[in-house]
């Protein structure tokens, strides 16, 4: 048997080479559709983006010359008066929420027995709250004193403190009370006992 080759055009193996550069190819061309379809969505979207944001800028400017021309229709007097009117609305609701009778009967649980109360006026004020002005009719200061501890106790009075004191014809104290309320602020029952 002859072991030699004795064509003249040796045999190369070329149908793996040409499967491999097939494969290859195949692989180029899906990358490169898979690559064009992106580039074409992504450019769809980019100009449904853009204009949309042309849109949204022109609906803003709209809206800001549209605010601008409401500003300048406003009245100022008018807006004045309206805000004015809102907080006199908001006083009557203040005023009608005030419950006398937790007053009272906070005023009842701490009143000493040498005290009398002759007049009692709430303000309202935005900044500080319930602003109350109590007079009272007392034998001596000391019984004044022991009526403000007691307010004080009670948590519901803030900071009471004498603005005006004068001695009456039968020498009995009349002084003058003021105070911060807070409608609520512990219990009507609450506070210093009654020195009687």
């Amino acid at each position: 048997m002859l072991t030699t080759n004795l064509s003249t055009k040796p045999f190369y193996n070329e149908q793996a080479v040409r499967w491999s550069l097939l494969a290859g190819g195949v692989v180029v061309a899906l990358l490169t559709t898979f690559n064009v379809a992106r580039v074409i969505q992504l450019s769809r979207s980019d100009t449904r983006l853009a204009t949309q944001a042309s849109r949204d800028e022109a609906e803003a400017r709209d809206l800001r010359s549209s605010a601008a021309r409401l500003r300048a229709s406003v009245d100022p007097k008018a807006l004045d008066l309206a805000s004015s009117e809102a907080r006199l609305a908001n006083d009557l609701i203040d005023r009608r929420t005030f419950s006398w009778t937790e007053l009272f009967n906070r005023f009842e649980a701490t009143l000493p027995a040498d005290v009398r109360i002759t007049s009692v006026h709430p303000t309202v004020d935005r900044e500080r709250g319930i602003i109350l002005g109590v007079t009272v009719v007392a034998r001596t200061v000391e019984d004044v004193s022991q009526f403000m501890e007691n307010l004080e106790a009670t948590g519901a009075f803030a900071r009471p403190r004498p603005t005006d004191e004068t001695l009456s014809d039968q020498g009995l104290l009349q002084a003058t009370l003021e105070m911060t309320y807070v409608p609520g602020a512990g219990r009507p029952g609450d506070g210093g006992a009654p020195t009687r």
